[in-house]
């Protein structure tokens, strides 16, 4: 419970329907120090007349999450903190603390749903397209899958909020929606700049294909591939971040023709059922939340990568990248994009 109006109505549905609930905070990052959320929260249980529980986690947030987001960066990479945060720190912890207090279902104010399908749990996408996040979920074994209870999957945002509303909690309704990364929601730039040795982040050559010199950039990490906004130049014409290259402080501009790829391979993946995903032809793959659905075959190699093949081109993946799987609006599974092939170079 983050004190905010999705799981907050999560809280109030479960208790309607006859679940004895608990209410867990996790401190994973605190902006100024600011808790008003901690007792948003913990307002909002007394008035359900249930326990509320604060789990400290911010230092393991640190190590898990922040660390590794400022560490893709100066790789040139493009990381995934929200994705790794709910598979590998958020629903594991409350999965932990579940069990240490002998409770067996688990929820949050997730909009996604989930299905039972040749045996296996899947994640399904939520109700309300506008924010489903089936997206990031990719990563969470059966054993979490299982014990999910997801109150918001078949909901809208504005039938929550006027849930909230029309039971009396006048400010989880009228809460606005967090947006972006939780500890850095609008400028990842002063991020880093705060929080890298000042001589990390230099001055360096933006360069055409030809390694031909433009333009001065700001310093590497400042620049993500497929980004074509905010470079600083004008070369009249569109014009795409294409490659970052960390070790000499360069980054290649191309047209966007040039960021297509056919191809390319993930890490660190899950796969829910492999024969749903494996080897099979009608398979969607996304490597953002909200654009490109593309057609693609997925093969297991022999060094124990997902080898993604595309049935037509994708622009701008990069390196550090999620890539989730999908079959109509079920979760295959996924991975964390590590290279990629280039067409006709």
């Amino acid at each position: 419970m983050s004190g905010g109006t999705d799981s907050s109505v999560a809280a109030l549905l479960l208790q309607d329907a006859g679940y004895e609930v608990t209410g867990v905070t996790f401190r994973f990052y605190e902006t100024d120090g600011s808790t008003e959320y901690l007792d948003d929260a913990r307002e909002l249980c007394s008035r359900l007349g249930i326990e509320h529980v604060i789990s400290d986690q911010r230092e393991l947030f640190k190590t898990t999450i922040i660390d590794y987001f400022i560490r893709e960066y100066m790789d040139g990479h493009t990381p995934v903190p929200c994705t790794l945060c709910n598979n590998y720190l958020k629903w594991p912890l409350l999965r932990q603390l579940a069990d240490e207090r002998g409770i067996y279902h688990i929820a949050t104010g997730h909009y996604v749903q989930k299905e039972f399908i040749d045996n296996y749990w899947h994640i399904t996408a939520g109700a309300d397209p506008d924010k489903d996040q089936s997206f990031f979920l990719w990563g969470l074994p059966q054993d979490i899958l299982e014990r999910m209870l997801l109150p918001m999957g078949a909901l809208t945002k504005q039938c929550v909020r006027e849930i909230a509303q029309q039971r009396g909690f006048m400010k989880a309704a009228q809460k606005k929606d967090s947006l972006g990364v939780c500890f850095c929601p609008m400028d990842y730039r002063t991020f880093l700049s705060d929080n890298v040795p000042s001589e990390a982040i230099v001055r360096g050559e933006f360069v055409d294909e030809n390694g031909e010199f433009i333009a001065w950039h700001e310093g590497y990490p400042f620049y993500t591939i497929g980004q074509r906004r905010g470079l600083g130049i004008d070369l009249n014409k569109a014009t795409f971040v294409k490659q970052i290259i960390p070790t000499e402080n360069r980054v290649v501009l191309g047209d966007l023709v040039s960021l297509e790829r056919t191809e390319f391979r993930l890490k660190d993946w899950n796969i829910t059922n492999p024969t749903q995903l494996l080897d099979r032809d009608d398979v969607i793959v996304k490597i953002r939340y909200r654009k490109q659905v593309n057609r693609c075959r997925v093969t297991l190699l022999p060094d124990n990568t997902l080898q993604v093949a595309l049935f037509e081109p994708l622009t701008a993946v990069a390196a550090g990248q999620a890539a989730a799987f999908y079959r109509n609006n079920t979760i295959l599974g996924g991975g964390i994009i590590m290279g990629v092939v280039a067409v006709g170079y």
